[in-house]
Parts: C-alpha cells; structure tokens; sequence
C-alpha cells in the first residue's frame, strides 16, 4: 500500500471513531457540498430518475434526488463507520425481521444464494450479515480499478468474517464450498460490461442488461435463492427482511430466477426510491436492435 492510500487509511480510522452524532453533522456538510456546491453526477441522478419515473412532474423527481443526496452522505459516513464499529452496534444498528429463513437452509446444510440490490446501506449489510451466522459468508463484489482502495475497503468489509470473491472467481469459490452450508451474497443490480452478459430485461421501465450468474450457478447446484432487503427505518437504523424466491432452483425455466429477483428489487425501490444508488450509470448498454 502507497503513502497516499495509507493517508486515506488512516484518515478512516480516525473519521470512524468519532460519535455517530458527530458523523450525521459531517454528514449534513458532504450533503451541503455534493448537492449544491459540487452537483456530484446530478446530471446521471436526474436522467434516471427521468428514465424511470417519466409520469412524475420535475418537482417530484427533484424531491427524491435531494432525498438521495442526504441518504448517500450519510451512508457515506456510515460506512466508514464500519472501519471501527463494535458487533453489537451492528446489532442495534440493522435488525434482523426474520432470520430463520436464512437458518432453515442452513440448518438443512444446503447453502444460500443471497441476492441485494445497491439499495438501502448495503455496506453495512455486510458486518450484520457475517454476525448472523458461524457458517462462512462470502461477498461476491466487482473489483475496483484502484487497488489500494480495493484493499483499503476489502479490510473494512472482512472485519467480522466476510470473505470478498471477485466476481471472476465466484463459480470456483462457490464450488469449493458446496458441500457446507455457507452464504454467497450477490448485489442483483451490477451493471456487467457488453461481452459479459447478452441478457436484457425490464428494469424501472428500462431494457436493462442483466448479470445471470445468480441464475446459472442456482440452477446447476440447486442451491435455494434468497433476497436480504435492507430498508431504513430512521436515520442510523435499518431492519433487514429475507424472502426465499426459490428453494427448487432447478426447476425454474431459462431467465426466471433473474427476471424474478429484478422485478423484486424494482418494486422495493418504487416504495423508497431515494435508497436506491442513482448515480450508478446503470442503463449505458442498449439492446442491439
């Protein structure tokens, strides 16, 4: 690790050990400063939320995307929180409504294919979700360009057991944990590149294209499917609610599993739009007509 991902390092520690009162103040100046003075990919956050609600007026897009800008700095700030957090603030932080879904399969011994979307702090859902359980929990991610901050953040995530898989070794490290129960945890709404996936789908009234790697690996080792939505009750404070989409993965038909848990997300995000990451550039890939 260089000097300057060092710097930036240790500047997490000492940011992430100040109170988490202290944190939403320094949260309240990076809203101040990514909405109105720097406009972080206002220009992004404005033409999807134009893509995807084009029957509500301006002042109503408008709403929600300030509404974002709040949510993203305060997630910001919790997520560096998560370089120092104690388990039990975990805990009190992100309730869990009902994790005997979860258990049933594991208690079965059949490993669980989790699905999130960018939605709600699921940064955060990652500690509660390696507390959960003894089993292991492997968090399948898109590796970054910068490699020191890959490691810089991969340290924060791993803290209480997470083990990171870059998604080009995901089949690979599944496989090698098939035979006990264990958790692999995709985010359902990454945006693969054009040679990576030619599947498209109706995604908030767009063609979207779609990762099925949730879907090949579910339907080649029958492993059930489950979705974590994580919303947020009040700043600072989530609950977390698991629905099994399917526990005969087999049996479902070509393009099922990844429609189904697209449409999941779809109607999550439509309750509380501003939870949802919409500075993501997720509709760049159009269908070849």
């Amino acid at each position: 690790m260089n000097l300057s991902n060092r710097i930036v390092s240790f500047s997490i520690l000492l940011i992430s050990l100040l109170p988490f009162w202290c944190l939403y103040f320094l949260s309240n100046i990076l809203f101040v400063t990514l909405y109105y003075i720097i406009g972080y990919r206002k220009q992004v956050v404005r033409e999807n939320l134009l893509a995807a609600f084009p029957n509500k007026q301006k002042k109503e897009r408008e709403l929600i995307a300030k509404k974002f800008y709040i949510f993203l700095a305060d997630m910001i700030l919790e997520t560096i929180k998560m370089k120092s957090i104690s388990a039990e603030e975990v805990k009190k932080r992100i309730k869990l409504n009902n994790p005997e879904e979860v258990y049933i399969h594991l208690n079965a011994n059949r490993p669980v294919m989790g699905i999130t979307g960018h939605y709600g702090n699921w940064e955060l859902g990652i500690h509660r979700l390696s507390l959960m359980t003894d089993n292991p929990v492997l968090i399948i991610y898109k590796p970054l360009t910068n490699k020191g901050f890959e490691k810089i953040f991969n340290e924060i995530r791993t803290r209480f057991g997470a083990f990171m898989v870059p998604m080009k070794q995901t089949f690979r490290q599944i496989l090698s944990y098939r035979d006990k129960p264990h958790i692999s945890m995709f985010l359902s709404d990454q945006t693969p590149a054009r040679s990576e996936s030619n599947y498209f789908t109706p995604f908030l009234g767009q063609e979207t294209l779609m990762f099925q790697g949730v879907e090949k690996i579910a339907q080649s080792t029958n492993f059930p499917v489950v979705y974590c939505h994580i919303d947020r009750i009040r700043r600072g404070y989530y609950e977390c609610t698991f629905t099994t989409l399917f526990d005969n993965s087999k049996a479902t038909a070509t393009h099922e599993i990844t429609s189904s848990h697209v449409k999941f997300l779809e109607n999550i995000i439509y309750q509380k739009p501003e939870l949802w990451l919409w500075s993501h550039r997720r509709w760049k890939h159009k269908p070849i007509t």
